[in-house]
């Protein structure tokens, strides 16, 4: 037992507690200093300079507004034209990666031989640099060079044209943007899916197959309870990276036809228009978005990672 329980019902820790508790703030403490000094001056310089007024090309003019540039930012559609595109990406991304990663993790669960080749080659996708990635899938669907309309040309049996113009319009435009996005990122789905199934006590299964549970029985009462931490985590860990993302639609369509997201809006106002101020209110509310995500996946749906790893 490393706790007691208080008159008040509250645990008390033991004293072994209290010293792994230091020993583990000793041996993480460093590290979490260093993280929190990267990770946190450039969100707090941005919420500084998001109070400004401030052109790159005119500093001089740099005008203290407090609050205004998060104003025009709120009041501005292209910020809800990129809210909502951002949100439908994330959600067709992750809940079709959650399926085919769950799938390719019962696959490399099940693959006793050569295991480590077959994990080695679901991870090449992921390894690829997301900007070569991008280019790949843009020449994949282009009309001229591409392969996507052939092939759909030959499997219609010639109904589909074969020289579609996938980045003509917004949906149109979603397709490539979210196939590579799948592409790339579903392996680390399955690989965070696949450290959940390995936790399974191979017992129950067992039991359910002897009690004449199918295939489908046994997945929806043994296996998804027992990895319900591991699918949360996952879905947590993907959602923020999905809900980030900038190198597909910059090089892709470059925000055409509304397919701008909200990263992408921050750096035109920053980098492009050189509104730093304006650039760090809409990288601020992207963070805050982030923050908001997390605190529901964390509450809403009670991750708990100790469970995870018992």
């Amino acid at each position: 037992m490393s706790a007691t329980t208080t008159r008040s019902g509250r645990p008390r820790l033991s004293d072994r507690a209290k010293e792994e508790r230091r020993l583990g703030w000793k041996l993480a403490g460093p590290a979490f200093v260093i993280m929190i000094l990267v990770t946190f001056y450039p969100i707090l310089q941005a919420v500084y300079t998001s109070l400004f007024q401030y052109r790159l090309t005119d500093p001089g003019s740099r005008q203290f507004v407090l609050f205004e540039n998060y104003l025009i930012v709120l009041r501005d559609p292209l910020w809800w034209q990129a809210f909502g595109t951002t949100a439908l990406i994330t959600v067709i991304t992750v809940v079709v990666e959650l399926v085919l990663g769950f799938l390719i993790a019962l696959a490399m669960a099940k693959v006793l031989d050569g295991r480590g080749l077959l994990r080695t080659i679901v991870l090449i996708p992921y390894s690829i640099i997301t900007v070569v990635s991008a280019f790949s899938w843009l020449y994949a669907f282009a009309t001229d060079t591409g392969f996507v309309d052939p092939l759909l040309n030959s499997l219609t049996f010639g109904i589909f044209p074969k020289d579609f113009d996938w980045f003509g319009d917004f949906w149109a435009s979603m397709v490539p943007i979210c196939v590579s996005e799948i592409w790339k990122t579903t392996p680390f789905m399955s690989l965070l899916l696949l450290a959940g199934l390995t936790q399974i006590d191979s017992a129950m299964e067992e039991a359910a197959i002897v009690d004449g549970a199918t295939w489908g029985e046994r997945m929806r009462r043994v296996v998804l309870p027992n990895m319900k931490s591991a699918i949360m985590v996952a879905l947590l860990f993907r959602t923020l990276d999905a809900f980030r993302i900038f190198d597909n639609i910059f090089i892709m369509t470059g925000g055409s036809h509304d397919t701008a997201s909200l990263s992408l809006v921050a750096y035109n106002q920053t980098i492009s228009r050189t509104e730093v101020g304006l650039g760090s209110a809409v990288s601020v509310l992207l963070f805050l978005c982030v923050v908001v995500i997390a605190v529901i996946f964390v509450r809403g749906f009670r991750v708990d990672l100790a469970q995870g790893r018992r």
